[in-house]
């Protein structure tokens, strides 16, 4: 019985603790609100080709309904948010992104919520620290993630009430020209 109750709570605690690692990545120059660094102007990870953003898209949508796993990295074990964002991101482009949201944000331009295009990166504070979670925007006020809750990637409304009040910012991987 002891050691039931003790799995059941592991298994809450990690279904909690969101995205990959806990650690933000240390302050630099140039740190915006909250604790993610903003890179020098032209000193971030974009794609090289501009038809890129509408590929993640596609294949962010091919993966409708993988199963989540903290620290996962990939669709046949598990995707969490980093994770999924990632490996898209290198199975389209080859550009290689950490395994953290935050530190995903940290090396992508921001950008307006109002400016936001299919393709973007879209970060959220869910555990109470900045950019714990992220996803895809896919346009339309959607956006597609790796929940712990559930347990499978889905899509998502930008304006749903749990996600609107913690929204935390917009990046971009598309060039700013």
């Amino acid at each position: 019985m002891h050691r039931s109750l003790l799995s059941a709570a592991l298994v809450v605690i990690v279904g909690l603790s969101g995205c990959s690692t806990v650690t933000a990545p240390p302050p630099r120059a140039g740190t915006t609100s909250g604790s993610v660094p903003t890179p020098p102007a032209g000193d971030y990870v974009q794609l090289a080709n501009p038809g890129d953003a509408e590929q993640i898209v596609l294949y962010a949508y091919g993966l409708l309904g993988t199963g989540y796993r903290f620290g996962g990295r990939n669709p046949e074990a598990g995707l969490d948010c980093s994770g999924m964002v990632s490996y898209i991101v290198e199975q389209v482009s080859g550009v290689r992104l950490p395994h953290n949201a935050a530190q995903i944000a940290a090396k992508t331009r921001v950008i307006d919520a109002g400016a936001l295009q299919p393709g973007d990166l879209v970060f959220f504070n869910t555990l109470n620290r900045p950019y714990s979670h992220m996803g895809i925007y896919l346009g339309d006020g959607k956006f597609i993630h790796a929940p712990s809750s559930k347990g499978q990637v889905r899509v998502e409304r930008m304006d749903n009430r749990y996600f609107a009040r913690r929204f935390d910012g917009a990046r971009s991987l598309q060039s700013d020209s």
